[in-house]
């Protein structure tokens, strides 16, 4: 089992990297938009998931354990395969994927490529546990349940709140409370 590579990146594309490790091996890892985004030329350290089938060994690579644990939580389930997974996983951030499951929002979830009512519905059910709590700390991680609760505090539907902050880019609480009441007031 790969966990993690370590390497130079040799060739990058929005959802595929070449690594060139110190022992001279290349892997192709596939990776999330995310991922890419925030991949820099020069030596990187890739955390994976390898997924070994009878055709094919693949490697699912991830910057952020949080997206890491993600798709590994996304691919237990029933009829969610790592295409899948890593289309949610470009599609929104772990702290924005988990305000999803916790609001329910199936309109959100079916934004993903290839996932359809069913799918998305069946997503929401499974993960019914999967929350904030279950993810590592991440930079404005406690900024956004603090800007949360200071929302409903104030009156507004813990679901409306999730969903607005899941569009918000502020990484301050101060700030993701006024971004959201922007949003939240019209």
């Amino acid at each position: 089992m790969i966990i993690a590579v370590t390497g130079k990146v040799e060739k990058k594309e929005p959802t595929l990297l070449h690594l060139l490790t110190p022992g001279g091996i290349v892997y192709e890892i596939f990776v999330s938009l995310h991922c890419s985004a925030a991949v820099k030329e020069g030596e990187i350290k890739l955390h994976t998931t390898h997924i070994v089938r009878e055709d094919a060994q693949l490697l699912y690579g991830f910057l952020d354990l949080n997206e890491k644990r993600m798709f590994d939580t996304l691919i237990k389930i029933s009829g969610v395969g790592p295409k899948a997974a890593m289309a949610i996983c470009s599609t929104f951030t772990p702290q924005s994927f988990a305000n999803i499951v916790q609001s329910k929002d199936v309109a959100m979830l079916k934004r993903v490529p290839g996932i359809g009512p069913k799918s998305a519905g069946r997503i929401l059910v499974e993960l019914g546990d999967f929350s904030l709590d279950s993810l590592e700390p991440q930079s404005g991680g406690a900024a956004r349940t603090e800007a949360a609760m200071a929302l409903e505090s104030l009156g507004f539907k813990k679901d409306a709140v999730a969903k607005t902050l899941a569009t918000c880019s502020s990484t301050e609480t101060e700030a993701l409370i006024k971004e959201a009441l922007k949003k939240l007031s019209r």
